[in-house]
């Protein structure tokens, strides 16, 4: 029997949590990546070796291999300045289904986008043949600018490391009460607001403490007391982080260029049973993982009193910390890898293009 042509899926990068989703839909469906580097959100950076076929291509390559006929369908995501188009022109040109992979749940509002980018954008949400979405949230944007055929493949950790017991837990000294924010510099992920929200709370020492992990630029003025930036770290470190906190912190604004897709912090700490206290511009929060007064606390972006009063809930009433963050834990269980690869097997599947059919 002849083996079936691979689906072809353009990205930029794989990031670590990502290579244990690709192996698995890899193992579901025998894919190709064909990745072409550049600019990326992810903090983590990218793996060497995925686990699953690679190819390294620059953008405007990506047209001819789409269309090639090696491939029974193309996938890509909305990152890249040409490679997107590039697929999906491609695989309009070859004959075989194109599948936009999407993250977005709001445009850009910069002029170039709106005289460039969204035009032909939104003509590739009605062209694709299925739409792959991170979540609801970004179902229901896709739907709005005309996509159709949605399929949902939940964002999802690697549950076996995250989950596991850390070895080392860490708090700073004598903190009764710790906050965790998790995240690299960057303007959406809402800092400012974050420390304003920590002020605003009226917590900090000797009892309490806000543990920011992350790369983060040199700052004139000093910390607000409490506040410890304990740079970047590696997971196993970061496991050991959120097992030492009580809460995780999740404070992202929406910018005029970019709003958090997702915030995969979320997966990891809700593995550690930590509830989460996230603004309402995290995808999490808006895609359904965290849910207010469920398994953590969602508050209006940008708004540090409703942030610090969240912060003096979970301080001052440990039994709700504890009811949360055990149904934090439960709840992301079932965002999974194999999850994530199931949603793209129905979308492939919906267009005719899934091997699992065939087995």
């Amino acid at each position: 029997m002849t083996p079936a042509r691979p689906v072809l899926v353009v990205t930029s990068i794989v990031p670590p949590d990502r290579a244990g989703a690709f192996r698995a839909l890899h193992a579901r469906e025998g894919i190709e990546l064909a990745l072409f580097g550049g600019r990326t959100h992810h903090a983590t950076g990218t793996v060497a070796d995925a686990g699953v076929p690679t190819r390294h291509v620059a953008e405007h390559e990506v047209y001819a291999l789409a269309r090639s006929g090696r491939y029974r369908a193309v996938v890509a995501g909305t990152v890249g300045r040409v490679a997107l188009p590039a697929a999906w022109l491609g695989a309009r040109r070859g004959g075989v289904p194109f599948l936009l992979w999407s993250a977005l749940w709001a445009h850009p509002r910069t002029l170039a986008h709106r005289l460039a980018g969204g035009p032909l954008l939104d003509r590739i949400y009605r062209g694709a043949a299925a739409t792959i979405a991170y979540g609801p949230h970004v179902a229901a944007f896709a739907a709005g600018r005309g996509a159709r055929n949605v399929h949902v493949a939940p964002q999802a950790v690697d549950a076996g490391f995250w989950s596991a017991p850390a070895p080392a837990p860490r708090r700073p000294d004598g903190a009764g009460f710790v906050a965790l924010a998790v995240g690299r510099a960057a303007r959406y992920k809402g800092e400012p607001e974050l420390l304003a929200g920590w002020v605003a709370s009226g917590l900090g020492p000797p009892g309490d403490a806000l543990v920011l992990i992350g790369e983060r630029e040199a700052q004139e003025t000093p910390l607000p007391a409490g506040v410890h930036a304990a740079g970047a770290q590696d997971p196993e470190a970061l496991r050991n982080f959120y097992a030492g906190a009580d809460v995780l912190v999740m404070s992202a604004i929406p910018t005029r260029t970019t709003r958090e897709p997702w915030g995969l912090v979320a997966n990891e700490a809700m593995h550690q049973h930590l509830p989460v206290i996230a603004t309402d511009a995290v995808g999490a929060a808006a895609g359904g993982l965290v849910r207010d007064a469920r398994n953590g606390l969602v508050v209006p972006a940008g708004d540090a009193g409703a942030l610090g009063a969240a912060l003096r809930t979970l301080r001052e009433d440990p039994a709700l910390r504890a009811r949360l963050g055990a149904q934090a834990a439960h709840d992301v269980a079932a965002y999974t890898y194999d999850a994530w690869a199931s949603g793209f097997s129905a979308a492939l599947a919906s267009v005719g293009a899934s091997q699992e059919g065939d087995r």
